[in-house]
């Protein structure tokens, strides 16, 4: 049988499929409640992911930023989708936006898969055994997460989302180095080497973080709240608190 990390890769893919063709036939634009924009892409891929998901695994709640779930009502496992993260990256043009599918068990994300589909990389990860990334048809590469390197560190920021409380966090933390991305690829830069922080000192939601937080785990970091408590998922609402991602202690 296929491994369960294999079915939901598939998955991301297919979703990603169907977020480059509206990309080549143009997407339409809409705001949600929260004044955040959505468009058919997010929609589409949503559709087919969750549909997946719950054929993948029955009675396993899925939770999508884009589709209406009931309360998960204290559920042991269930999925968290972000069918298309960065939707202001994407309306933008550029390519740094991802599919994001992670499990959840125990309010720990043991299983994610991030998907860059214009960019054609994907990372996975899950508890247990280790993370990889693959480029276009390229072989499964492991990945693993840094030390913080003695001559300082590299941060990850967000392309689209800085402010005042974010820049102070860095200017006390002994950066030296600033690389700026949209969308959860700010995590997988963690988890291959290529970054060692990324602070977010503003609101995200779980499905936002979860996928790339089991990349990130699986690979040897962590993502703790400002208080050095482990992130976790479930929480009323599925709002984070403020947090930082590192790489190895």
């Amino acid at each position: 049988m296929t491994p369960v990390i294999e079915r939901v890769a598939a998955i991301a893919r297919a979703a990603g499929e169907k977020i480059l063709e509206v990309a080549a036939r143009g997407a339409a634009v809409r705001e949600k409640r929260d004044r955040s924009p959505v468009t058919d892409a997010d929609l589409a891929a949503s559709r087919a992911i969750v549909g997946e998901l719950r054929s993948l695994t029955p009675g396993v709640p899925v939770v999508s930023e884009e589709a209406s779930e009931p309360d998960i009502g204290g559920a042991p496992r269930f999925w968290l989708v972000d069918p298309l993260d960065g939707t202001r990256e994407f309306i933008a043009g550029r390519d740094e936006y991802t599919v994001n599918i992670a499990l959840v068990a125990s309010g720990i994300p043991v299983l994610g898969v991030v998907l860059a589909p214009a960019r054609r990389v994907l990372y996975g990860g899950a508890e247990g055994k280790g993370a990889w990334r693959e480029t276009g048809e390229g072989p499964r590469t492991p990945i693993a997460a840094r030390s913080a390197p003695r001559t300082g560190l590299v941060a990850a920021a967000s392309r689209s989302h800085s402010n005042p409380d974010t820049d102070a966090w860095l200017a006390g933390a002994g950066v030296t180095e600033l690389v700026r991305a949209g969308s959860s690829l700010k995590f997988c830069l963690i988890a291959e080497g290529a970054a060692d922080v990324y602070p977010r000192l503003g609101r995200t939601m779980e499905w936002d973080t979860a996928a790339a937080h089991a990349v990130l785990a699986a690979a040897g970091g962590s993502v703790s709240t400002l208080a050095g408590a482990p992130l976790t998922y479930g929480k009323p609402g599925l709002e984070n608190p403020h947090f930082v991602a590192r790489g190895r202690r």
